[in-house]
């Protein structure tokens, strides 16, 4: 249940970053724009890759989803140190994002059995 809430968390992140990146300028929605809906849409593939996947394959796919996702925070930074985007947009992307990262963190621990 918890991988459904995660996927789903991603594809509404997805939904709330496409009218972001199509008000960003043509000449920045070109390379900035383009990484960042590469980044967003390579994370949801990688989770549900890794949703679907067993043992060590699953824990390798988990840790690229968690690439994906910080190299996708490292882009949402870039765009607003760069003024492409406004603080509150910048915020309301990383709290999306650090719930998204929260999420995976749980999912990647290992399951302990007393």
């Amino acid at each position: 249940m918890n991988k459904f809430i995660l996927h789903q968390k991603t594809y509404d992140y997805i939904l709330y970053l496409y009218p972001l990146i199509n008000r960003l300028p043509k000449n920045h929605r070109l390379i900035l724009g383009r990484k960042l809906e590469e980044l967003a849409l390579e994370l949801l593939l990688s989770l549900m890759r890794a949703n679907k996947a067993r043992g060590i394959e699953r824990k390798k796919l988990q840790q690229k989803s968690s690439d994906y996702l910080d190299y996708l925070q490292i882009m949402v930074r870039l765009a607003k140190d760069t003024r492409l985007i406004s603080i509150k947009q910048y915020l309301a992307n990383a709290e999306k994002l650090n719930e998204i990262g929260k999420m995976l963190s749980s999912w990647m621990r290992p399951n302990k059995k007393v």
